[in-house]
């Protein structure tokens, strides 16, 4: 199966964009405004400003029920990127590489690898994934292009009342991974410590609310160049919302 992936910027860009942005344990996810799809950037309640954080994008997919690829792009709707799209998507997907950051003796983060920050302390790779399912699944969840790190359900049906048990696994490099920290309620609860996942990547949360839920998985992975960062840190949500009783 073939996924068509929607760039947004140039690596140049995107660097420029980021020099300008501190180092944190944001996150991104998919979430409706003004009954519209949009892209947000944050950390619990915190919505913050996702139009400066576009240039970073280095994709937005989007998928019909068969997880066949539908055209989709971010579109700027004052201080907010929407999602458009050709036709309704079941599935909608996003890669964040947020660059690489170090720790300066004074605590302050800067853009920049170890290599090129003398006498930092700790350095950093940060990308952010995120897939939101805007319609109950017909088909296993797959795993997608770009997506080192994935949160997917074990099962098709999602539960669809809170308090419910559902199953995730974790998946990284496109094998299920252990002691992958999953959060239930990323936007409610960012502090909680989370569950681990097992050896063969699940994990069993609670559904946590009857309208949108924002999981998030969080895994430290080993460098990607040692002469730069002393790791990879990969955050990947799954959103989903689940119904509330008719009006």
């Amino acid at each position: 199966m073939r996924f068509r992936h929607v760039v947004l910027s140039g690596a140049a860009a995107a660097v420029a964009m980021a020099a300008s942005m501190p180092l944190d344990a944001h996150a991104i996810w998919f979430a409706q405004r003004a009954k519209q799809l949009a892209f947000i950037y944050g950390v619990g309640a915190d919505d913050l400003d996702a139009v400066k954080r576009v240039p970073l994008v280095n994709s937005i997919t989007g998928y019909d029920a068969d997880w066949a690829p539908v055209k989709t792009s971010l579109r700027i709707a004052g201080p907010i990127p929407l999602v458009d799209s050709e036709s309704p998507v079941a599935a909608v997907a996003a890669v964040m590489n947020y660059g690489m950051w170090s720790k300066m003796p004074d605590g302050h983060f800067v853009n920049k690898g170890r290599d090129e920050a003398p006498g930092s302390t700790f350095s950093e790779r940060t990308i952010k994934y995120a897939v939101h399912l805007t319609q109950p699944l017909t088909k296993p969840v797959p795993l997608l292009p770009g997506h080192s790190l994935q949160l997917v359900p074990v099962d098709i049906a999602i539960p669809q009342q809170m308090g419910a048990p559902m199953r995730v696994r974790a998946m990284y490099m496109g094998k299920p991974i252990g002691g992958v920290t999953i959060l239930s309620d990323y936007i409610n609860d960012p502090d909680a410590a989370g569950v681990k996942t097992a050896a063969d990547g699940t994990a069993t949360i609670k559904v946590r609310n009857q309208g949108l839920n924002v999981l998030m998985a969080i895994y430290d992975g080993p460098a990607d160049d040692k002469t730069k960062v002393d790791r990879v840190e990969h955050s990947a949500s799954l959103s989903f919302v689940l119904p509330h009783k008719p009006e």
